[in-house]
């Protein structure tokens, strides 16, 4: 995507040629002069629309957040139970394998006073609660589920995208029997008071 200079560059612009240049050639690799590059413009143009290298990660970071909860949202609606699991998942593990340089920047510790009432995040943590809410479980197990449920999802979905499967079985019938444990796992909850 080259920018014509005189259309001019927005925010937007940049942080989506960004996004899609990190799930090309990973995050660890992006940097501001190849999106420069990419909108065939000079770095210098792109500073006025972020304020450095860590500045555009983590907008990159948020609109990942923001795509993510969307496709999970919308996976999830009207599901419960199991049901909800699985969705919410399936599209937790096909944004990560798809999306792996968007994936990596929503993985980034991130300065709290940035993402603090971020619309993307707030919606994050409620999906991820009313789904584990529908297990009957509420905080601190509420927190330990979720932790639970993001380790296994990330751990499986970051071995796939570095190829960390070698073993011949398929790895959707590995990853139905995950979610059939985590099920199981969510279903037997023994609520441990703090």
């Amino acid at each position: 995507m080259v920018i014509s200079p005189r259309k001019g560059l927005t925010t937007e612009i940049v942080v989506k040629a960004a996004a899609d240049l990190a799930d090309e050639v990973g995050l660890p690799a992006l940097t501001v002069s190849a999106v420069a590059r990419r909108l065939g413009v000079k770095d210098a143009s792109l500073y006025s629309h972020v304020k450095s290298l860590d500045d555009l990660r983590t907008r990159i970071a948020l609109l990942a957040a923001e795509e993510m909860t969307d496709r999970i949202a919308f996976a999830v609606v009207g599901r419960s139970g199991k049901d909800a699991l699985v969705a919410f998942a399936d599209m937790y593990r096909a944004f990560a394998v798809e999306r792996p340089g968007r994936y990596a920047a929503t993985q980034l510790p991130l300065d709290p006073a940035v993402t603090e009432g971020t619309a993307a995040m707030i919606r994050s943590v409620e999906l991820t609660h009313g789904m584990l809410r529908g297990y009957g479980l509420v905080d601190p197990d509420l927190t330990d589920a979720a932790r639970l449920l993001r380790s296994a999802f990330h751990g499986f979905a970051v071995l796939e995208s570095n190829g960390g499967f070698a073993h011949p079985r398929s790895l959707d019938d590995s990853w139905r029997r995950a979610l059939d444990a985590l099920h199981h796992t969510l279903v037997h909850w023994e609520a441990h008071g703090v």
